[in-house]
């Protein structure tokens, strides 16, 4: 059998667990891929002392991979933006295959690391950069290629939902937050993944497998969990729904949505069960209706098992001359389409709106009224005289689908008036028919 040859680039958590995974199952794994794969260098900046590298060389310096003539495939996992840019391109340049698990790299530089992949003829695979150990990407390129994919919608961060399912019993979002810091799940700057950032990435690169457009992450549509209060939470729950961070995107006429906000989602549906640090992505296609992927979003060597599913792929491919590659979007490049990504006041969901109002005859009629003004129906309406407090009572809606931008507008008017206090509330809410 052939051998192919790995070359690692970072040994943290992921680079960690694929070095050990690759050692400990190489006979499995070598019967799957056709050949032996082999770790024949590693570089990171950090050595870990829990890891036996034996022989193999080591350095410091990532590039020494990238110009390694022994290496056949660069494992990217050293994260961030333009480092792991130069370092995939100098790669590719090199004639090296690349696997990446870094989805920031592939949503904000894909379409130029594949243009210069496709020239020098060969591949990059990035599994591992959604969703964490869920073979999603290749469900959605390779599974659901006879589907037409009307829209998707997933729990992908980790961390977010963790949060989230804390807060449901009734605790606050920096309390909770505070603890998911300390238990390692979110970061010291926690932004990418409370404010939705390390979600649009994701969601970025599934829309584009899905739809067969060009990454267009500076176009998505990003909204936190850092305004969401246990109160509007167990509201939801008094609703029938629960409340997650979902990233959805869903092709309209005219173009695609993209977006990343916290949604109320029904609480009999499998993705409302997904809680702590899971993820679950559902996909709806044509032909095969919803489908639903769920596991662990993260991990050491949940996330090296799709780094090396990857490498698998790759090294078939190599056995086979470089036939049969899928293409890196799923698409041929001739089929990729441009499509428009609707701006955010065009997308269209059903909401939850919180109004604090005086608690004096009339206000309920012009609040409905307004509403109808922008043509926005209403499903429910709860309102406890039990939590009247200074005059003042929550109104909560739940209204019918809608565009964007009818309930900005309605919203401005609500605001608007001496009978309401503070900002309306507002959560989007999905029902996925």
């Amino acid at each position: 059998m052939k051998e192919v040859r790995v070359g690692i680039c970072g040994l943290g958590t992921v680079g960690g667990g694929t070095f050990n995974v690759l050692a400990r199952n190489a006979g499995l794994i070598a019967g799957r891929a056709g050949c032996a794969i082999r770790t024949v260098r590693v570089a990171t900046r950090t050595w870990r002392d829990d890891i036996d590298l034996g022989d193999i060389p080591f350095s410091t310096d990532i590039m020494d991979v990238v110009n390694d003539p022994d290496v056949d495939v660069v494992v990217e996992l050293i994260g961030g933006y333009e480092t792991a840019r130069e370092l995939v391109l100098a790669a590719i340049a090199n004639g090296k295959h690349v696997v990446t698990a870094n989805k920031a790299l592939i949503a904000v530089h894909g379409n130029e690391i594949f243009e210069a992949a496709a020239e020098a003829g060969v591949a990059v695979t990035y599994e591992a950069g959604v969703a964490g150990g869920i073979p999603v990407i290749k469900a959605i390129r390779e599974g659901m290629a006879a589907n037409r994919i009307d829209w998707l919608a997933g729990i992908i961060n980790g961390t977010g939902n963790y949060i989230l399912t804390e807060m449901r019993k009734g605790r606050p979002f920096n309390e909770v937050l505070q603890e998911a810091q300390d238990l390692g799940y979110a970061e010291a700057d926690p932004t990418f993944d409370v404010e939705g950032v390390d979600a649009a990435h994701k969601l970025t690169i599934m829309a584009s497998a899905s739809f067969g457009v060009p990454l267009q992450f500076d176009r998505a549509y990003t909204e936190g969990i850092s305004r969401l209060t246990p109160y509007d939470i167990a509201h939801a729950e008094l609703l029938g729904y629960r409340v997650k961070h979902l990233g959805i995107a869903r092709r309209r006429e005219g173009g695609i949505e993209l977006r990343v906000h916290p949604t109320l989602v029904p609480q009999s549906h499998l993705i409302a069960q997904v809680d702590g640090v899971l993820n679950a992505v559902l996909v709806d296609g044509d032909a095969v209706g919803q489908t639903m992927y769920y596991g662990p979003g993260a991990g050491d060597e949940a996330t090296a098992s799709a780094v090396i599913a990857d490498i698998v792929d790759v090294a078939r491919t190599i056995q086979a001359g470089g036939q049969g590659r899928v293409p890196y979007l799923g698409f041929a490049p001739e089929a990729i389409e441009d499509l428009e990504v609707l701006p955010m006041e065009y997308t269209q969901s059903a909401y939850y709106l919180r109004i604090q109002a005086l608690d004096r005859p009339g206000v309920l009629a012009k609040v409905a009224s307004i509403l109808s003004e922008h043509g926005i129906n209403i499903e429910s309406i709860m309102q406890k005289e039990s939590e009247v407090h200074d005059g003042r009572i929550p109104v909560i809606i739940l209204t019918h689908t809608v565009q964007e931008r009818q309930v900005n507008q309605a919203i401005e008017e609500l605001e608007a008036l001496d009978e309401v206090d503070d900002q309306v509330v507002r959560i989007r809410a999905e029902n996925f028919n």
